[in-house]
C-alpha cells in the first residue's frame, strides 16, 4: 500500500523548493492548477529533476507533459505510478 499522504507532502515541498509560485505550495487545494499558481514551464523541469531526485524515479518521455505536472494530483498519481504503487 502507497502512502499518498506522505507522497502529497514531500511533492509539496518540492514545489515549495522548485516551482517558484506565487502561493504556498503547503496550502494549495491538490487539485489548483499550478501553471496558474505562477510555475513557468523552466520551473517545471526543476520541479521533475526535484521530484526524480525526491523519490528517486525518472519520468519517462511520455510523462513529460504540462498535465502530468498541472496540479498537485496529477503529480501524485505519476509518482504513484513510477514507484509501483
Amino acid at each position: 500500500m502507497t502512502d499518498t499522504a506522505a507522497i502529497e507532502a514531500q511533492i509539496r515541498t518540492v514545489l515549495k523548493d522548485h516551482a517558484r509560485l506565487s502561493k504556498d505550495a503547503l496550502t494549495l487545494d491538490v487539485n489548483e492548477d499550478l501553471y496558474q499558481a505562477g510555475m513557468t514551464s523552466h520551473a517545471s523541469v526543476n520541479v521533475m529533476l526535484g521530484l526524480e531526485g525526491a523519490f528517486d524515479v525518472e519520468f519517462p518521455d511520455h510523462m513529460l507533459k504540462r498535465n502530468v505536472f498541472n496540479s498537485i494530483a496529477s503529480i501524485r498519481t505519476a509518482v504513484v505510478e513510477l514507484i509501483g504503487g
